[in-house]
C-alpha cells in the first residue's frame, strides 16, 4: 500500500499553488548598455513621468547620484524652487546636532563631554570657557614651548583636537539658516 505525499501547506490550502509552479521566472535585465546583471531598481525616466529605466543597484546608484530634480526649468524656476526646497528643509538641517549622541548631559554628546575632560572643563562651560582653556593649555603645552618632550606634543594635540570637536558642534548650535522668513515679508 502506497502512503500518501505530506503537502507542504501547514493545513492551510491556499498555500498549495503559491510558488509551486517549477517553469524558470523571467528575469528584467539592467537597462544600462553592456551590463549583464538583473535590473531589479526602477527609476523614473523624467520627472512627473510613470515611465521607468529598471537597474541594477550598482548603475541605480550612479543614476541617484547623477539627478537632476530641475531638469527642463528656466533659470528662475529653478532658483524659486530651490529656495522653496531649502526653506521647507531648513528645520532638518537646524535640528542635526539633536543626532543620536548617546549618553551625556542630555545637550552634548559622548566625544564633546570628552573633549571638555581633555580641556579640564565641567560639562555645563560655555564656548568662551572653551576658547579661554584651550588657549592657556596649548600655551603650556605647545611643541616651540616644550620641544622634545613627547608627552607635551600629544598632550597638545589631544587638545587640539578636543577644541576642533567642540568648536563644530558649537557651530551647529548656532547655525541660522539663510533666506527669507515670515518677518523678512512684511
Amino acid at each position: 500500500m502506497s502512503r500518501a505525499k505530506r503537502s507542504n501547506d501547514w493545513g492551510f490550502p491556499r498555500w498549495r499553488s503559491y510558488g509551486a509552479a517549477s517553469e524558470a521566472q523571467q528575469v528584467r535585465m539592467c537597462d544600462r548598455h553592456g551590463c549583464d546583471r538583473p535590473g531589479n531598481c526602477p527609476a523614473p525616466k523624467s520627472p512627473n513621468s510613470p515611465e521607468r529605466w529598471y537597474f541594477c543597484s550598482e548603475h541605480a546608484g550612479e543614476y541617484n547620484r547623477n539627478w537632476d530634480y530641475f531638469q527642463g526649468l528656466d533659470a528662475e524656476e529653478r532658483a524659486s524652487r530651490e529656495q522653496a526646497e531649502q526653506r521647507d528643509a531648513g528645520g532638518f538641517q537646524g535640528s542635526a546636532f539633536y543626532g543620536w549622541g548617546g549618553p551625556g548631559d542630555g545637550t552634548r554628546s559622548r566625544d564633546e563631554m570628552r573633549a571638555l575632560a581633555v580641556l579640564e572643563l565641567e560639562t555645563d562651560a560655555d564656548f568662551e570657557a572653551v576658547r579661554k582653556s584651550w588657549r592657556r593649555l596649548a600655551k603650556v603645552n605647545h611643541p616651540d614651548v616644550r620641544p622634545g618632550d613627547k608627552d607635551a606634543a600629544e598632550r597638545f594635540q589631544a587638545i587640539q583636537a578636543a577644541y576642533d570637536v567642540l568648536r563644530v558642534a558649537e557651530e551647529r548650535r548656532t547655525w541660522k539658516p539663510t533666506g527669507s522668513s515670515a518677518g523678512d515679508r512684511a
